[in-house]
């Protein structure tokens, strides 16, 4: 009986590994479609937060620069996104990734709410900074809002107080907070995705993605 068993477990035991061999092959394709899926994914949000934010540049794009950033970067351009996270955020193409990327794990919230940040310390007028502060306060702030960012409770009440009489200095804090976040979380990450890497090497995805 003993002889017997130790047989049927060698037997189980062979047929466990080819099935395994099997699995490792299906798991490969399936990690390669996945990748293609995810290039796919990103390059479509990517899109959607280039054309979005062309709007918020009109200032900016005086003739020679107009279309610039539109482009899919050079990877010589893109590999300097890797040297700083404020290179990635001040080049327009890099920060649509950035947040196309974030959107992918679910925490875009970060991002918006810095730049919202960045949007309410260039506002002039004194009434535009008090409900500008209220919207930031009820979309990222309070609990429960929608884009709720991960901030403490001390910087929260802070804040509270502050929008009463609103000056550009209200989420100074939070913002900072959130930028480090980003910047040691979420930056190595993207550093490491599949799409950066794709941008930095260079041969082009592929041909249409060139006039992304």
């Amino acid at each position: 009986a003993m002889q017997s068993a130790l047989f049927l477990a060698l037997q189980h035991g062979g047929r466990m590994e080819r099935g395994g061999r099997r699995r490792s092959d299906a798991e490969e394709a399936e990690k390669g479609r996945m990748k293609r899926t995810i290039i796919k994914d990103w390059k479509t949000r990517l899109s959607y937060f280039l054309q979005n934010s062309s709007n918020s540049n009109k200032r900016k794009s005086k003739k020679a620069g107009k279309h610039r950033n539109y482009f899919r970067p050079s990877p010589e351009e893109a590999q300097l996104w890797s040297e700083a996270f404020d290179e990635l955020l001040a080049n327009k193409y890099g920060l649509a990734a950035f947040r196309a990327f974030l959107k992918s794990e679910f925490c875009e919230e970060n991002i918006e709410f810095w730049l919202a940040c960045e949007d309410f310390k260039k506002t002039k007028s004194p009434q535009k900074l008090t409900s500008k502060a209220k919207k930031i306060y009820n979309d990222f702030i309070e609990k429960e809002a929608p884009k709720e960012i991960n901030i403490d409770f001390q910087t929260k009440n802070m804040i509270a107080q502050n929008i009463q009489e609103a000056t550009h200095t209200c989420f100074s804090a939070a913002q900072k907070r959130v930028y480090s976040l980003m910047e040691n979380n979420s930056y190595p990450r993207f550093l490491e995705s599949e799409f950066y890497q794709e941008l930095c090497k260079k041969t082009p995805i592929t041909r249409e993605a060139q006039g992304t």
